[in-house]
C-alpha cells in the first residue's frame, strides 16, 4: 500500500509560552517537527508529504534545510483549514481512494511499530480511524464558578472514552469531501474523524501508547525528550574524532572556529588554516565514514586556496544531510600557548552552531596549553580536536 501525508504546523502555540512556536522548539538534537516527520521520512509506503505553514513562519527554511524535499502550503485559522490546504497541495497527485495520513507537527514520539499496526488494521477499512489511547482516569467536570481553584460539578463516566491521537487515517476523497462539508456548514473540526462522524461515518480506534504524546507545554517536552531518549533517539548513533595543526607563520591573526583571532602570527596553510573547523570536518567525516578532509579539500586543488574554512564545514554537512545524518553534539580542545581563547569562545561557539546546524549548548569549546613541552609549548603553531556525536534520521 501507500500512502500521503499531510501535516498541519500554522498553530503559534500559545500555551507553550515562548515566542518560537513549540514545533520548532530543540528536542535532542532536532526540532519538535523534524521528530514528528521522521518516522514518515523513513517509511518507502510514503509517497508525498504536504506540511501547513503559518503565513508568517520565518523557522521553516531552517528546517528544510535539513530534510528532503517536503511540499509546503500556506495554512488557515483552523486546524481542519490547515489540513484541507495540504490536501489541496496533493490535488494533482492523489488519487480520491488514496488513503491520507494526518499528523500532528508537536507530536514527536510516534513509534514506527504504532504506525505499523495502524497502516496493517485499517487498510482494508471500509472509513479508516485513528491512533488512540483508553481513558483509565477518573474524569470530573468543572463547575462554573469565581474560585481560584475550579470546583468539580460532577464525576464523568469513563467507560468507553478514548483520547483522540495521531496519525489519524482516511481516504482522500472522502476526507476533502467531510472537510468541506464541514467548513460549508461554518464549522471546524478538532481533528479529522470528527469531520467524518459528521457525516454519519464511524471510524475505528486503534489502541496506542501513551508515549505518542502531544507537545502543548515545557514539561510536555521534557517528557518526550526522556521517551526518544528512552528509545535510543530513534536512530543509531555514531561518533567521529579530528585532528589538525598548523605551524605559525607571517601574519597578524589566525582563523579559530570561524572567528578571526589577532596574533603576532598567522598560520602556514594552503586554506584560511582554522584547526578548528578542520578537526570538526575529519570528526564529522569520520563519523559518517566518508575519509577525510584531505580526500575532499585537496591542498593541491587551487580552489581552496585561500579558502574560508567554513566552505568545508558547509559541504561536509551537505554530505551528511544527503546520508540522512544529523549531529548531536561537539567537542573540541585547542591545543596553543597563544593566542587566547577565553575572549572569543562565545563568537566561536555561536558561528560553529550555526555551521552545525545546532543549539550553542550542543557545542563545547575549550582550550589547553601543553606546559611549554614540544612545538606546541614552544609557539611554533597551533592544534585542536574534536570529537562529534551524529545521529541516523
Amino acid at each position: 500500500m501507500r500512502y500521503w501525508l499531510v501535516m498541519p504546523a500554522a498553530g503559534c502555540g500559545l500555551r507553550f509560552g515562548t515566542p518560537t512556536p513549540k514545533q520548532y522548539a530543540a528536542l535532542c538534537g532536532r526540532t519538535v517537527i523534524e521528530w514528528s516527520l521522521a518516522p514518515f521520512l523513513r517509511d518507502a509506503r510514503c509517497a508525498g508529504i504536504a506540511v501547513a505553514l503559518a503565513a508568517s513562519d520565518s523557522c521553516w527554511p531552517q528546517v528544510t534545510a535539513r530534510l528532503p524535499a517536503v511540499s509546503t502550503v500556506t495554512g488557515g485559522e483552523h486546524r481542519s483549514q490547515s489540513v484541507r490546504a495540504a490536501l489541496a497541495a496533493l490535488a494533482a497527485r492523489a488519487a480520491a481512494m488514496d488513503w491520507v495520513l494526518v499528523h500532528d507537527a508537536a507530536r514527536p514520539c510516534l513509534a514506527e511499530a504504532e504506525l505499523d499496526r495502524l497502516l496493517s488494521l485499517l487498510h482494508e477499512h471500509p472509513v479508516g480511524g485513528l491512533l488512540a489511547v483508553a481513558v483509565t482516569d477518573t474524569l470530573k467536570r468543572e463547575a462554573a464558578s469565581s474560585s481560584r481553584a475550579p470546583l468539580v460539578a460532577s464525576t464523568a463516566q469513563r467507560g468507553g472514552l478514548w483520547r483522540a491521537l495521531t496519525p489519524q487515517m482516511f481516504r482522500y476523497g472522502a476526507l476533502c469531501a467531510a472537510l468541506d462539508a464541514a467548513h460549508a456548514e461554518g464549522r471546524y473540526p478538532t481533528d479529522e474523524a470528527q469531520a467524518l462522524e459528521w457525516r454519519g461515518e464511524q471510524p475505528a480506534l486503534v489502541a496506542a501508547s501513551e508515549t505518542n504524546l502531544k507537545v502543548t507545554t515545557a514539561q510536555d517536552l521534557a517528557l518526550a525528550q526522556a521517551v526518544l531518549q528512552a528509545r535510543g533517539g530513534r536512530g543509531a548513533m555514531r561518533t567521529g574524532s579530528g585532528i589538525d595543526v598548523h605551524a605559525f607563520g607571517p601574519g597578524d591573526s589566525v582563523m579559530l572556529g570561524g572567528v578571526r583571532v589577532p596574533h603576532s602570527h598567522g598560520v602556514v596553510a594552503h586554506s584560511d588554516g582554522d584547526v578548528i573547523l578542520h578537526a570538526l570536518c575529519d570528526a564529522l567525516l569520520g563519523a559518517a565514514a566518508l575519509g577525510d578532509i584531505g580526500e575532499h579539500f585537496s591542498d593541491r586543488d587551487p580552489q581552496w586556496r585561500g579558502a574560508d574554512s567554513a566552505r568545508f564545514v558547509i559541504a561536509v554537512m551537505d554530505m551528511l544531510r544527503e546520508r540522512r545524518l544529523a549531529v548531536v553534539n561537539a567537542d573540541v580542545t585547542v591545543l596553543a600557548q597563544l593566542p587566547r581563547l577565553a575572549p572569543h569562545r562565545a563568537a566561536m561557539r555561536t558561528r560553529i552552531a550555526g555551521l552545525l546546524g545546532v543549539e550553542e549548548d550542543a557545542v563545547n569549546l575549550k582550550a589547553t596549553t601543553t606546559e611549554g613541552l614540544g612545538f606546541l609549548g614552544r609557539g611554533e603553531g597551533v592544534a585542536a580536536q574534536a570529537v562529534v556525536l551524529l545521529r541516523e534520521l
